[in-house]
């Protein structure tokens, strides 16, 4: 039984993009024809949604805080026509624009048929798990982050999964992971960790990685660095960009990102595994992303297999894309 779930960065549709969706509010205007395909080729496909979708709200009262991204309601449905099962919003621009345009978001991308994670109206429904079923499968999905602590939600307050992991995974944590392995035939955890424009995981999170593991998550795919890191068996570290308008390093290249496509396979439904990973290499251009080709290809096959080697993996190529066997 095998399963193919596509996994796929930070994705912000404010700023730029959103008034590219305005004009426009399409697939096409996001993603190029092969990076779709490669989105309908898989048989879930979750990303990490980095701003609110909403019409309305008022930006969070933070004199420090320099980014507010909401994206226009109609990219609930193009997000649905692009086959994205479910996103996670435990991030820092879930709150953006306030709690309204949070529950916006969750209600717009509900009635598209979009299931969310990692936010909610209170810190019960924001922890709570989703179960995607694809191929007679069903996946868990947990989403937590590690920052801003004033996105957290409470008891009677909206707000995101918020777990202080610099100092340790919750039992909260590792409990939900245990119970979403009980409820379901394999899980992911997908987590906003660490800080921005970094080339490696730090400590912090190198080292929450494996209690995650070991309560129970099937597959571990973090994001938040904005670049892309390497990979150790069942860890993805960072998945880096997907689609945005942002500036660009010259030196991190974060214009230069990845689709992971993930197998998990197994002799029978009890025992999902991740058994390979194709990493296909992607030009992000100004709130349009399309597949990399030329010095940018070469450019990513290189920063990719030397990172991952850094975490004792090996990367082959094969077909366009790059390759890492875990089984």
């Amino acid at each position: 039984m095998a399963l193919t779930v596509a996994l796929a960065g930070d994705t912000m549709l404010g700023r730029g993009v959103a008034e590219a969706l305005r004009h426009a509010p399409t697939p096409a205007t996001l993603l190029s024809a092969e990076v779709r395909e490669l989105l309908a080729g898989a048989d879930l496909v979750v990303l990490n949604l980095e701003c609110c979708v909403s019409g309305r709200g008022e930006r969070w009262p933070d004199p420090d805080k320099p980014f507010f991204f909401r994206a226009p309601p109609s990219a609930a449905a193009v997000l649905a026509e692009l086959g994205v099962d479910c996103v996670t919003l435990a991030n820092n621009h879930a709150l953006d624009y306030g709690f309204d345009a949070l529950t916006d978001t969750c209600d717009l991308l509900e009635r598209a048929g979009v299931r969310t994670v990692g936010a909610g109206r209170d810190a019960s429904a924001a922890r709570e798990f989703a179960v995607l079923e694809a191929g007679g499968a069903r996946l868990a999905v947990v989403g937590v982050t590690d920052h801003p602590e004033e996105y957290a939600a409470g008891a009677r307050r909206p707000g995101v999964a918020w777990a202080e992991l610099r100092t340790g995974v919750p039992d909260w944590l590792t409990e939900l992971v245990a119970r979403a392995s009980r409820e379901a035939d394999a899980v992911l955890v997908t987590p906003h960790w660490g800080p921005n424009m970094t080339s490696h995981p730090p400590s912090h999170v190198r080292a929450a990685a494996p209690r995650l593991l070991t309560a129970g998550a099937t597959l571990v795919a973090g994001h938040s660095a904005h670049v892309f890191h390497g990979v150790a068996e069942s860890v993805l570290y960072d998945l880096g960009d997907f689609i945005d308008d942002y500036a660009v390093d010259p030196a991190l290249r974060n214009d230069l990102g990845l689709l992971f496509l993930v197998t998990l396979d197994g002799p029978d439904r009890a025992h999902l595994a991740p058994v390979r990973l194709d990493a296909v290499p992607l030009f992000l251009d100004f709130c349009h992303t399309r597949l990399a080709r030329g010095e940018e290809w070469e450019w990513i096959r290189e920063r990719f297999t030397t990172a991952c080697a850094e975490l004792g993996t090996d990367v082959d190529e094969r077909a366009g894309r790059l390759t890492v066997e875990w089984r």
